[in-house]
């Protein structure tokens, strides 16, 4: 007789990786996606009830409700690139100051410029990419909460919905481009990507000084809670490299000024001759400036005003109240997870550290005149507001969706810049 065959060796069971898919499943996008959908039609309804600053109605779904005050200095870079003059020599009638567009960074208008050349006119490519990079937010943010759908997941996605200054997501600026640029930085820490860190840190630098400031200060930070499993030089040389491709962003944006208009020192020039800006400022006399600042004296829209824009020409001003809650509150919910649980998690560590340099940094370089859609980007927050209570969760989307409605009606109004 034969002998029996020999019983095969057991499969060995196939590797996981530990980390967290890139992408989730196709079904858990309709989380983020119907987000998304909330934060549109709340903006809507927002500009539904409020009126242009030529005393006409307001139309959500055209590209002119978007373009306001410096999405015409994006527009024109994506269009024909930078520029510097004397103003006089076009104006004789304006101060004797520079004008031009190099106060403006380069990610946005490039990416329009990009998209442009499909054949969209440059009003719809802008407002393509931004409604791209706002629905890219939802989808990285609901990543890296861990796609599973929770009251807590779900009120966080509803926050990020009505976002304080979140109206500046819809708008012809680079400020959901640079949000989801921040967000994929830090989900490339989380993953021990360094290299995906590093070009989510490039297309922040790239967009806004704010986004730079923060992405480079948490990248570098990143070798004391991220890369585990790295010996410490391993973890500084990941830290420092990534930081220093972030900070890239910067110089490409500062080669493209020199390359048109031959300074190196185009954007501090501009904002020192025609802004008053330039060093570093005190942060509490800045704060006061920005809360005083008298939008409602500086513009107000002609003719009888809608209920709502007549009562939201101060909202800058609950506006920084509840900036700063919300900063506050991320601190809290960093603090609460430390005593419960000991630990804060790769992502979490970066939320923290780029919400609060993102809250400080406007008030640091003075601007007064646009710190809140720079703290729009203080969204990447919400990664630590999941850990909130519940009914907490409920107080902080009431006040900002109210807030969301006054800030929008003075945006949609033309009295922000």
């Amino acid at each position: 007789m034969n002998a029996d065959p020999a019983p095969a060796a057991p499969d060995r069971p196939a590797r996981r990786d530990r980390r967290p898919a890139l992408l989730p499943r196709p079904s858990a996008w309709l989380p983020p996606l119907a987000a998304w959908l909330l934060s549109n039609v709340v903006t809507w309804l927002v500009a539904a009830a409020s009126v242009a600053g030529d005393g006409s109605a307001v139309s959500y779904w055209s590209t002119g409700s978007r373009r306001r005050w410096d999405a015409e200095h994006y527009l024109s870079i994506a269009r024909t690139g930078y520029e510097l003059f004397r103003c006089r020599e076009r104006h004789p009638d304006f101060p004797d100051v520079l004008c031009g567009n190099v106060a403006w960074f380069p990610g946005y208008p490039m990416a329009v410029r990009v998209l442009s050349a499909t054949g969209l006119s440059y009003e719809t490519a802008a407002v393509v990419v931004t409604e791209a990079a706002l629905l890219g937010m939802f989808a990285v943010l609901w990543w890296l909460m861990g796609a599973r759908p929770t009251w807590a997941t779900g009120l966080t996605l509803a926050v990020g919905a009505v976002f304080p200054g979140g109206v500046y997501f819809h708008a012809m600026f680079p400020i959901a481009l640079g949000t989801l640029a921040l967000l994929v930085c830090t989900a490339g820490v989380k993953r021990g990507s360094w290299p995906l860190a590093a070009a989510g840190g490039f297309v922040a630098a790239a967009c806004h000084l704010v986004g730079a400031a923060a992405v480079v200060a948490m990248l570098l930070l990143s070798a004391f809670f991220a890369w585990p499993g790295d010996t410490r030089p391993v973890r500084c040389a990941k830290a420092g490299l990534s930081a220093a491709v972030a900070a890239c962003g910067v110089l490409w944006a500062k080669w493209l000024m020199w390359r048109a208009t031959g300074r190196w020192d185009a954007y501090e020039a501009i904002q020192a001759s025609s802004y008053g800006q330039g060093g570093l400022r005190q942060p509490f006399t800045e704060m006061r400036k920005s809360y005083d600042f008298p939008f409602a004296h500086w513009y107000t829209p002609e003719g009888r005003l809608p209920w709502l824009v007549d009562h939201a020409l101060a909202a800058h001003r609950p506006q920084f109240w509840l900036n700063a809650a919300f900063v506050l509150l991320v601190a809290a919910a960093a603090v609460l997870r430390l005593v419960r649980d000991r630990r804060l998690a790769v992502e979490e560590w970066a939320a923290l550290v780029l919400t609060v340099v993102i809250f400080l940094v406007p008030f640091f370089a003075g601007a007064e005149m646009s710190w809140y859609r720079n703290h729009a980007q203080m969204f990447v927050g919400l990664v630590l507001v999941k850990e909130l209570p519940r009914w907490l969760q409920a107080v902080l989307l009431v006040c900002c969706l109210v807030q969301y409605a006054l800030l929008g009606a003075m945006f949609f109004a033309g009295v922000l810049v």
